[in-house]
Parts: structure tokens; C-alpha cells; sequence
């Protein structure tokens, strides 16, 4: 009797890999297919527009001393919560309906999907930021043309002010992000912001040493007030110590929730 030899058939490449490119596009996707994003920053930009407006609007020389970008952009700070409520919906947001078991389960390694999300929502958050900035700038000048706060976007450090305004607020909704990462729940995190960023650091400089008023100039939200200003704010670090102050509290956040996400089931 004769054996027929055995041909070993090789598997056929599949036509799906795991690459970069592919997981920024899932995130892209989910990013821009959820209500909430469209809601949160257009919310973050009309608040920003229609107080700008409202601050040309009624200006009657009283408020001579700030800044005229401050002065402008005086709605950030209501639109801060709003993209800081969206980075932690972008990464909470999947845990609270189940979707990121299937996000983890296409890609393993699991680093990418957080880094993924992390990188797209800084492009986004600060590409609107700006433009809006710039559009609310150029509104509110045209009450303000003739007063004391006449700017236009070539005079000096004015372009500058209103990038690293957005720049600010876009490292402290990094912050929010990563702090999603974290608690994965939406509830948790946003109070977590608002406690440890928002009013900590109020708290702490209530105690009677010198040193606590240094450090707390070190803190996400005290470090951002010092960024969005053409002239030099008083009592906070320096612009360029301020932006990499908040980079590294934006990167160690991130770092905390990467090695978590490694070590924790989902």
C-alpha cells in the first residue's frame, strides 16, 4: 500500500492588519460619530464667542488694566469644563457603555487605543480652540477699535497670546482625559477635575506658608492662567515654564492611566 504524501497548505494573508493608521481612523470615527462631541465644542465655542462679544460689547473703559486678550477671551474659562467634560467622555465614555471591551479586543496592546485617543482629541481640542480665539478676537474688535483695547492680529505677541491660550486650555482637557482613563466613570472623573484641578489648589493656598504659594503656581490651573496674555501676568511662572508645566502634568496623568490600563481588566 502506498501513502500519499501530505502537502502542508500555507494560510492565506489576512487582508485586515493591526497598524497605527488604522487605529487613529477607528478613533477618528468614533470621536466625530458621537453627539456629544458636536455639543460639547460647540457649546465651548459659542460661550467663548458670545462673551467676547458681550465684553466689546459693553466695555466703557472701566476694566483698563487687563489684558485686552484676557479681556476678550474672558469665556474660556466657562468653556474650559466644556472640553474638559468631552476628553474624559472620550475615554470614561466607552467604559460606561461597554464599547471599549470591543476597542481592547481589536487591539490588544492596548496602549495605542488611550495614545490614539490622546493625540487626536489634542489636535481637535486645540485646532477649535484657535479658531475660535481668532474669530472672537476679530469680533470683539470691532467694538473695541478706537478704545484702549484697539488690537489687531499683527501687533505684537498677540497671535502668541491667543495660541497659548488655546494651548492652555487644551493641555488641561488632556488632563481631563487621562483622568477618564483613570476612574473609567464619567461621574468620577469629572469630579476628580474639578476637585483636585479647579479647587484644590484654592484650598492649599489658604495655608500660611510661603513655599505652598510657590508650588501652587506650579499647578495645572494656575500654570494655565499664566499662558493667554500679552503682557506678563503677575504672580505666576513664566509663559514658557507655564506651557511645560502643563505638558508634563498632561504627560504624567497619561503616563499613570497607560501603565493601568496594562495592569487592570477592562
Amino acid at each position: 500500500m502506498s501513502t500519499g504524501t501530505l502537502t502542508p497548505t500555507r494560510r492565506a494573508p489576512s487582508a485586515y492588519r493591526l497598524s497605527t493608521k488604522g487605529v487613529l481612523r477607528s478613533e477618528w470615527h468614533k470621536l466625530w460619530t458621537l453627539r456629544s462631541t458636536w455639543i460639547t465644542l460647540l457649546t465651548a465655542c459659542a460661550l467663548v464667542l458670545a462673551v467676547g462679544i458681550t465684553m466689546g460689547v459693553t466695555y466703557d473703559g472701566d476694566d483698563a488694566d487687563i489684558d485686552t486678550i484676557v479681556f476678550t477671551l474672558f469665556g474660556t474659562q466657562l468653556s474650559q469644563i466644556c472640553l474638559a467634560v468631552l476628553g474624559i467622555l472620550v475615554t470614561a465614555g466607552e467604559y460606561s457603555t461597554g464599547m471599549i471591551r470591543a476597542s481592547l479586543a481589536a487591539v490588544p496592546n492596548r496602549l495605542p487605543v488611550l495614545w490614539s485617543k490622546a493625540g487626536l482629541f489634542t489636535a481637535v481640542a486645540f485646532t477649535v480652540c484657535f479658531v475660535t480665539n481668532v474669530v472672537t478676537f476679530l469680533a470683539a474688535q470691532i467694538w473695541l477699535s478706537g478704545t484702549d483695547k484697539e488690537l489687531s492680529l499683527t501687533d505684537s505677541g498677540v497671535l502668541g497670546a491667543l495660541a497659548t491660550s488655546a494651548a492652555a486650555l487644551t493641555l488641561l482637557s488632556l488632563i481631563a482625559l487621562g483622568l477618564g482613563a483613570l476612574f473609567r466613570s464619567v461621574p468620577g472623573a469629572i469630579g476628580a477635575f474639578v476637585g483636585a484641578v479647579l479647587i484644590l489648589p484654592e484650598v492649599v493656598t489658604m495655608m500660611p506658608f510661603s513655599a505652598v504659594d510657590t508650588a501652587v503656581k506650579y499647578f495645572p490651573a494656575q500654570a494655565a492662567s499664566a499662558l493667554g496674555s500679552v503682557a506678563r501676568v503677575e504672580n505666576t511662572i513664566a509663559p514658557g515654564t507655564a506651557l511645560l508645566t502643563l505638558a508634563l502634568w498632561s504627560a504624567a496623568i497619561i503616563a499613570a492611566a497607560s501603565v493601568l490600563l496594562k495592569r487592570r481588566d477592562v
